[in-house]
């Protein structure tokens, strides 16, 4: 009789590489060219958006290990560290596959279609000119540019934030300085050209963009008067967010919780993107000040952050989108009738999302106004910026 190895690694997926692998079935939907085009848009937003939090919490956690000495294997025969190097094979041929899809498939089709994002370098003067208009007015009061060297420490570089690091020249002792600009994440990622020449005639389905922080790295004398600008080059830190809080030893959970939060925006660096022509010496210089290894950079050749694609898939452009589905409201709850009452006299099944999911933001609306109601008590699993089951 013969019987299996339970034992044997080839047997088991790990955790980590199978999270990666249903990251792979999103980035396939955004190259299947049967869903309409900014839907495809959506999926590679989403795919950006689940790696970096991937990284945030899983892979965070991996290097917490690898930092205590941790060596176990488990059922899938894996190391942490072991982990770590499958995880930059696969991510970053991950990645090359997701900007190639961007650049090669995405971007056309864009472009075809009416909605171009364009190059600050390919831009003719008049559209320069509109664009340093728009830095003056709307981006330059909120940069703050930081110098550092020998005398000025490295500066903080906040988790998911995009910045610039900028090589100076002084004129006067010839001199070489870095900078960091932080590219202002309030201002919408992609800028539209539309509005700020509203001469140009253009037609009406055409729409037109350009990355901020081209034009940011554009106007970068403005915010070093006196110096040279010799180039500046993009980059992005993804930093430990993963909480461990003890419930037991804490004295109070919410303060804790509060705690716990700003704590991290000050998380190790567990990853830094750049751009495949930052020189090796810009490299070095993030990667010391960082303190991070080699393995934790991931080059890329197209835009960092595409996850603010969801800018695109927000324009009105219905034609280039699903259909808009609306969920049904069940039959009991269309009487007008309170809904405590129709609670008690019969249970009510919603099936989301084919069910509409305001009856249970009413439900808790009603819970929170009525005097009688002691307590709330839930588990919510991933909220929006301003959840209306929140505000409830």
């Amino acid at each position: 009789m013969n019987t299996t190895d339970l034992s044997n690694p080839s047997l088991y997926i790990n955790r980590e590489l199978s999270y990666i692998e249903f990251n792979r079935r999103v980035l396939g939907e955004c190259a299947d060219s049967e869903h309409p085009l900014l839907e495809r848009v959506k999926f590679l937003a989403i795919f950006n958006g689940n790696i970096d939090e991937f990284f945030m919490v899983r892979v965070s956690g991996l290097k917490q290990q690898v930092l205590l000495g941790i060596t176990d294997r488990p059922a899938d025969g894996l190391t942490p560290r072991e982990q770590l190097v499958a995880i930059h094979r696969t991510v970053t041929q991950l990645f090359a596959e997701a900007n190639q899809l961007w650049r090669k498939e995405l971007h056309p089709e864009l472009k075809k279609n009416g909605i171009e994002v364009i190059q600050y370098k390919d831009l003719g003067k008049r559209p320069q000119t509109k664009l340093r208009e728009y830095f003056e007015r709307e981006i330059f009061p909120v940069l703050t540019p930081l110098v550092f060297d020998p005398g000025h420490p490295f500066p903080h570089i906040s988790n998911l934030s995009l910045n610039l690091a900028v090589v100076l020249k002084d004129e006067e002792n010839d001199e070489t300085h870095f900078a960091r600009v932080k590219v202002p994440s309030p201002l919408p990622r992609l800028v539209p050209l539309k509005p700020l020449d509203p001469d140009e005639l253009l037609p009406p389905a055409v729409q037109k963009f350009v990355w901020l922080e081209e034009v940011v790295a554009a106007n970068l004398d403005r915010l070093f008067p006196g110096v040279q600008v010799v180039a500046s080059y993009p980059f992005r830190v993804t930093r430990n967010t993963d909480m461990e809080i003890q419930e037991e030893e804490a004295d109070d959970l919410l303060l804790t919780m509060e705690e716990n939060l700003r704590q991290r925006h000050f998380g190790s660096v567990v990853r830094l993107e750049i751009d495949d022509n930052t020189p090796q010496h810009i490299r070095d210089l993030l990667i010391a000040n960082l303190q991070i290894g080699q393995n934790d950079v991931y080059t890329t050749n197209g835009p960092l952050g595409l996850s603010s694609l969801w800018e695109l898939h927000k324009l009105e452009r219905p034609e280039f989108k699903y259909d808009v589905f609306l969920p049904s409201k069940p039959q009991a709850l269309r009487t007008g009738e309170n809904l405590f009452s129709t609670l008690q006299r019969q249970n009510i099944l919603l099936h989301h999302p084919y069910d509409s999911f305001l009856p249970v933001v009413d439900f808790l609306e009603m819970a929170a106004e009525d005097p009688d109601v002691l307590a709330i008590k839930q588990t919510l699993y991933r909220v929006g910026s301003d959840p209306p089951i929140v505000r409830a």
